[in-house]
């Protein structure tokens, strides 16, 4: 495995990263062992105040962070900023939150001879966090600032093409006064991820990214019997009804697929309309899409970021030649984007029939899919109609008749009104193909400890 920082705008091969050695990373795990061994008894004030020292340093270095963002996988420089931020937020919220979150609950007994029973939450150990490229610091934070709240070490195993921003994320837990062997960014190649899975004092292993690694991973770690959440991919439905206000509904629309170069598992992926309103949608989206300038992703006039890399942009051109081979209509909407970079022509896909298998496919890329739904039955049946079950949004003018669709739509998530969200204090996980477990606020707290039950029974024995 090659780590590598390439400007996907430019093309530029920035800088190189050896893998990790298997003595490297045995090292490591012993590390993080040892550093787990005093970091289980550290106070809540102590470990919230090294993350709040690391959420300080974030916003105080915004724009070197953000910068290293850019020119690793292409994201606008507002966007990076966003990010940047968003992580800060995260630490923050465990910093304020974890140790209520983790008190000991008394436990209702039906019966009082069954003496006074507490469940209390402790740390497992070593965690091991595979993470992808989209949003490199925001995935970090989500698994890094729960898990060490709770008391447990992370190695980290980062995508292959943002290496200086997983040596970032180290830098600055160390900054910010995190014990060493704490959190370790391990250049780890796909056989180490086994050899660290095996090692019995490794307890865990967080992934978000493709099905493909999550299925490789998620098997490994059943076979070693280490728990395991998988955060994978999404085909988000935006479904829009009758009543909606459709200007708004399409901005939204523009935003929720484009965002990010549209490289988002919740991004609003597949546009299902209700007939009446399918027409005027498509003409107002196209319109909007047509808006977006492709470019310099550092220049503040941009508004369509390049894809992370040239491999991506290809295989996501592959797959609307190969949906339009299988029967569906692609429109390239707006002006042609730069010859230079790692763009791809924002697409439109409609007539995307039940027999095209295209329908059930993520497109990691600006490529929105147009279903056209008989009625509101009819739409929440194409919503479903998807191996995925990540996240989702409903568009009406009526908010609360618009939660009622959301509750019969099958995701781990529903926004009525905008397109998914990822915020500091909301949960964040799926169904389906989509993975399991969840992360963020006191589920992805917990996802990770020993629910541990004391009883204190003082009652004479009976035989």
């Amino acid at each position: 495995m090659t780590y590598q920082t390439i400007n996907p705008y430019t093309g530029e091969t920035l800088a190189s990263f050896p893998d990790a050695t298997d003595g490297e990373v045995r090292a490591a795990i012993a590390s993080a062992h040892d550093a787990f061994l005093g970091w289980r008894r550290t106070s809540f004030a102590e470990r919230g105040r090294i993350l709040q020292n690391a959420a300080d340093i974030l916003r105080r270095d915004s724009d070197a962070y953000a910068r290293l963002l850019t020119l690793e996988m292409g994201k606008l420089f507002g966007e990076a900023k966003a990010e940047v931020e968003l992580s800060a937020k995260i630490l923050e919220y465990y910093t304020r939150h974890a140790e209520a979150l983790l008190a000991p609950e008394k436990l209702p007994v039906l019966d009082p001879a069954e003496g006074d029973a507490i469940l209390v939450c402790e740390p497992l150990g070593v965690l091991l966090a595979i993470e992808p490229w989209n949003f490199p610091y925001y995935q970090i934070a989500r698994i890094l600032a729960p898990q060490l709240s709770a008391g447990n070490t992370l190695l980290l195993k980062h995508a292959s093409n943002v290496p200086q921003s997983a040596a970032a994320f180290e830098k600055l837990m160390a900054e910010a006064g995190l014990p060493r062997g704490a959190f370790r960014n391990l250049y780890a190649t796909r056989s180490q991820v086994e050899l660290i899975l095996n090692d019995d004092r490794v307890h865990g292993v967080a992934l978000t990214g493709s099905e493909g690694a999550g299925s490789v991973v998620a098997a490994q770690a059943g076979k070693a019997l280490k728990k395991s959440t998988m955060e994978l991919g999404g085909a988000d439905a935006f479904v829009v009804l009758p009543d909606a206000d459709l200007e708004k509904t399409t901005k939204w629309a523009v935003f929720g697929r484009h965002w990010n170069g549209g490289q988002v598992c919740v991004s609003s992926k597949r546009m299902i309309l209700i007939d009446p309103i399918y027409d005027e949608f498509l003409t107002r989206y196209r319109k909007g899409v047509a808006g977006l300038v492709a470019g310099d992703p550092f220049d503040p006039n941009t508004t369509l970021a390049p894809l992370s890399s040239q491999g991506a942009a290809d295989e996501v051109k592959d797959k609307i030649r190969e949906a339009v081979k299988l029967g569906a209509k692609a429109e390239e909407v707006g002006p042609s984007v730069p010859n230079r970079g790692a763009f791809v022509q924002p697409t439109i896909l409609t007539d995307v029939r039940e027999d095209n298998p295209a329908r059930h496919w993520e497109f990691f890329g600006p490529v929105s899919m147009l279903f056209r739904a008989k009625d509101e039955d009819d739409a929440v049946r194409i919503a479903n109609d998807s191996p995925f079950g990540l996240g989702g949004s409903v568009f009406t003018a009526n908010p609360a008749h618009g939660a009622e669709v959301a509750k019969r739509i099958s995701t781990g998530m529903v926004f009525v009104n905008h397109p998914t969200k990822v915020e500091a204090d909301l949960p964040f996980g799926g169904i389906r193909r989509s993975g399991y477990g969840r992360e963020l606020i006191g589920l992805g707290l917990k996802e990770f400890v020993n629910h541990k039950l004391i009883d204190v029974v003082d009652i004479d024995a009976h035989f």
